[in-house]
């Protein structure tokens, strides 16, 4: 069944000639009369019944008709639906990110969109990890992905901002010196990392760097995390975002050798996208995000 056969059938329907039918559509009779007689084979019924005077709707033709019409409708409505989204008059766009991100940097960027596109609605899905997100790009649930590198090579990247990795130490912890050391973070065993699997490269730094540490990562929420050092009962090695809000008393210091997160959009280049996306891809590319506070000491 083919929308050129729906338009036939409406036009010699309110012609009730195919001749004038032919005129209205820009074909010729033949074409018109080939169109309705397809159809009427396909549907193994008579719509129209044909004379010298004409053609007139058989009784099941009209309430075929009336169906037609409400086809016709809802493939305008389709297309209206498509021009707006093609225009930014309105739309949707879905944005995925892990929680520190979807709290603390997406709301003010999103802000500054809405501002310029305001019939655009955007959706933020909140993941619990980069893999998560990762996820939701490649099932098309998400337009858009705010995830950290690396990423696998189905996707393609953006760097939007570095996240620096903070030790996080009891409220009456003693640092021996004005430099904090592997040694005095590794006085706390176990000490927390995120739960996260994106901090595998976090993992093999300390590997490297502090082999002696002993770190573990079996608390899932980095909230839990940052009140269990408030508490006095570990200490935290943490992204400075997933670390937000820091409770007073808990110090902060940079790690004796920096290393940071690199936070980044990404989304899948063989996805057909409308122009909302590319406009918020591009203002998050260009967005100047906050800097981070500094570490206290």
């Amino acid at each position: 069944m083919k929308i050129s056969q729906l338009r036939a059938v409406v036009a010699v329907a309110e012609r009730g000639n195919f001749s004038e039918a032919a005129l209205e559509l820009q074909l010729t009779q033949p074409a018109v009369s080939h169109a309705i007689a397809t159809l009427e084979e396909e549907l193994g019924i008579p719509l129209f019944a044909r004379g010298r005077h004409g053609a007139v709707l058989t009784p099941v033709g009209e309430r075929i008709l009336h169906h037609i019409r409400q086809a016709m409708q809802h493939l305008e409505m389709l297309q209206e639906e498509a021009n707006i989204h093609k225009h930014l008059y309105g739309g949707c766009v879905r944005v995925a990110a892990f929680r520190c991100v979807a709290t603390h940097l997406l709301p003010k960027a999103i802000a500054q969109f809405h501002d310029q596109f305001p019939e655009v609605n955007v959706t933020i899905i909140e993941c619990l990890s980069c893999l998560d997100v990762e996820q939701c790009l490649r099932e098309g649930r998400a337009d858009i992905g705010v995830t950290s590198l690396p990423t696998r090579d189905e996707f393609t990247t953006w760097e939007i901002l570095r996240d620096e990795y903070i030790a996080l130490l009891p409220p009456k912890a003693q640092v021996n010196s004005c430099h904090l050391t592997w040694e005095d973070i590794a006085r706390y065993s176990p000490v927390i990392v995120s739960h996260s699997a994106s901090e595998k490269s976090l993992n093999q730094n300390l590997k490297q760097l502090a082999p002696f540490i002993n770190i573990t990562s079996h608390i899932p929420e980095d909230s839990m995390i940052v009140n269990m050092v408030h508490q006095g009962l570990t200490a935290a090695i943490l992204p400075h975002l997933a670390a937000i809000p820091i409770p007073p008393g808990v110090q902060v210091h940079s790690l004796p050798k920096p290393l940071e997160k690199v936070i980044c959009v990404a989304i899948r280049p063989q996805s057909l996208q409308i122009p909302s996306v590319f406009k918020l891809l591009e203002m998050l590319k260009d967005f100047d995000f906050p800097t981070l506070a500094k570490c206290t000491f």
